[in-house]
């Protein structure tokens, strides 16, 4: 994998919350109590233009430091790092949320563990932790105990208990680290057992929760590595009480340096559950699957007619009001820093498609403990009603743009795949009447798109009925099932896509100027739905060569953003963004080579 100067960064986390550390271990951001939350470590959004940050951070600096390694434990979500200095010590860390099943139940705690342990020689370290809260504006007050310290606000209290030695930790002096220390930080409660016992017995627990999780997956036989880090990840982006995905851990990360694109990811999108219900399907992920498709069943299960907002809190809330946190500078320098995100109040009309295409699932898979019904099918029917009425209408489109509306050839195909679902649907159901009722619309909206965003005169697809401007999200016209991969039009559109997009190996989502501007980096997931697509055209070489060129661009524990730099390869934009993470899974397992053909 190629390094990634800019986004050197790895996560721990527990399907409750998760936890940022740089390539050196240190802990910049981790929202509590969950993904949407005020950061407790909220340093990696108040950096200057050198990325350095000194307040909402938990580090261990070594001295004389030299130079870092990082990496997850094999099959894992546990993250070991290495420090080394000049003088030839060495300090092994540790990290990492304790997961796993006690008494039949998921044991996901609010809690950080990190164990420290020379590597070589007898190194000499200082920690710093200094937790904030009203997004950076405010530090904890530290209360010192025999083995614990306490960080306290007017609302609430945290601890972390050690066994090193609490006077350098309280002054940030440093210590020789000639024995395993071990490092507990969450709610403020005793920890009545011996601390090395408790650390020991969580860890090993945690790691054979996430080795099993691996094992149960479904991968194809080539690109192991990738695909098992994706799912992982993907995991670990869940809020499994409720079962919804956020799009990313992270706000505000900017698309390019200098760029004021800077949006809050922390957020359940309506439009990322088709492809993401599609990934976590293909690597038999069923639990993870079955829980966010309950979480789409809760949040719509009171529509009774007109618009629906096309994103949601991981709670199920609609309020994302958006505001700026002054308080914090933004990751290296770049503001605003983005709370909320004002698209919660957008019109994009693929929204009622893409409950359809997510919900479909729970008609046709026996693994899910629940099967839909009747009733449940004439439920999706209001928003098949609305997606007929709404087809050929203007919204916002896939990319949320703020100042302009048309007619989305992205959002009247996903709003034809509703029809067409239903129609499925319907026929699975034995209902000849309803499934007559439902083709009859997908056919009439299937000419009228066809008709009016093919240009003949450019010789493609366009990104909205009756212009010229193209964009990546054509690529998904055959995904989503409106046309047959060979036909000439859409083997047309994805060479046109090829011929304009393509940059250095790598797509823009499109080059037309927009609300902010003209892009400046690829737009990741296009990257992989022209692999995709190509794959769907017949050009498969082309397909893998590219697949394995844009894995190279995964940092160096193999996550992927939103967004890459042509030039310097660097990543940008919010992380690990899912979709990324999804389109590692979907084009691994159309490319790789089946196993029998391996063994």
């Amino acid at each position: 994998m190629m390094k990634s100067k800019n986004l050197d960064y790895a996560i721990i986390g527990n399907c409750t919350t998760a936890a940022i550390l740089d390539k050196d271990g240190t802990i910049g951001w981790s929202c509590w109590p969950s993904f949407e939350d005020d950061p407790l470590f909220s340093g990696f959004l108040n950096q200057d233009e050198t990325g350095r940050f000194e307040i909402g951070k938990w580090q261990f600096e070594l001295k004389d430091f030299s130079h870092s390694e990082q990496f997850y434990q094999k099959n894992t979500a546990i993250v070991e790092t290495h420090l080394y200095s000049h003088d030839g010590s060495a300090l092994k860390i540790i990290d990492f949320m304790p997961r796993f099943i006690h008494y039949g139940r998921p044991f996901r705690d609010r809690i950080i563990i990190r164990m420290i342990e020379p590597l070589c020689q007898t190194p000499m370290v200082n920690m710093t932790i200094n937790p904030t809260y009203r997004y950076g504006e405010k530090q904890y007050r530290k209360v010192v105990s025999s083995n614990h310290i306490v960080f306290a606000a007017p609302e609430q209290k945290y601890r972390m208990t050690s066994d090193a030695p609490l006077s350098a930790l309280e002054k940030g002096h440093q210590f020789l680290v000639d024995k395993p220390f071990h490092f507990v930080f969450g709610a403020n409660e005793t920890i009545a057992e011996d601390l090395r016992d408790y650390c020991q017995s969580f860890y090993h627990r945690t790691h054979d929760y996430w080795t099993n999780f691996t094992k149960h997956l479904s991968i194809p036989p080539e690109w192991q590595e990738a695909v098992i880090r994706a799912c992982i990840t993907l995991k670990l982006c869940t809020y499994e009480e409720t079962g919804a995905i956020v799009a990313a851990l992270t706000t505000s990360i900017p698309e390019a340096k200098g760029s004021i694109r800077n949006w809050d990811y922390r957020y359940c999108w309506l439009r990322d559950s088709y492809f993401t219900i599609s990934a976590l399907n293909k690597v038999n992920i069923t639990d993870t699957m079955g829980d966010f498709l309950r979480f789409i069943k809760k949040i719509t299960i009171d529509y009774r007619e007109g618009d629906i907002q096309p994103l949601f809190t991981i709670h199920g809330g609609r309020d994302i009001y958006e505001w700026h946190a002054k308080s914090l500078q933004g990751f290296q320098g770049h503001q605003p820093v983005r709370i909320g995100n004002a698209a919660y109040s957008q019109i994009q009309n693929d929204s009622y498609g893409s409950i359809i295409l997510a919900l479909t699932q729970l008609f046709f898979d026996e693994r899910l403990s629940y099967v839909a019904t009747q009733d449940d099918f004439t439920h999706l029917e209001k928003f098949g009603e609305r997606a007929l009425q709404v087809w050929d209408k203007p919204d916002a489109g896939i990319w949320e743009l703020r100042g302009s509306v048309s007619v989305r050839t992205f959002s009247a195909t996903v709003c034809w795949a509703a029809c067409d679902r239903l129609a499925k649907i319907a026929a699975h159901l034995g209902d000849d009447k309803k499934h007559e009722k439902w083709r009859g619309h997908a056919d009439m909206m299937s000419e009228g798109i066809l008709a009016r965003a093919w240009n003949e005169e450019i010789g493609s697809f366009t990104e909205s009925f009756d212009n010229d401007f193209i964009d990546a999200s054509l690529l998904l016209m055959h995904q989503l099932g409106i046309i047959d991969p060979r036909d000439e039009r859409y083997v047309k559109t994805v060479r046109k896509i090829g011929d304009t997009l393509m940059h250095k190996g790598l797509l823009y989502r499109y080059i037309n100027e927009d609300d902010f501007g003209k892009a400046e980096v690829a737009f990741t997931i296009c990257s992989f739905w022209y692999i995709e697509a190509l794959y769907g055209i017949g050009e498969v070489d082309k397909a893998r060569e590219l697949f394995d060129s844009l894995l190279k661009k995964r940092n160096h524990v193999g996550l992927l953003s939103e967004d890459v730099d042509f030039d310097t390869g660097d990543l940008w934009g919010n992380f690990p963004q899912t979709y990324s993470m999804v389109g590692i899974i979907n084009c691994a397992y159309f490319l790789s080579r089946r196993w029998d053909e391996i063994l």
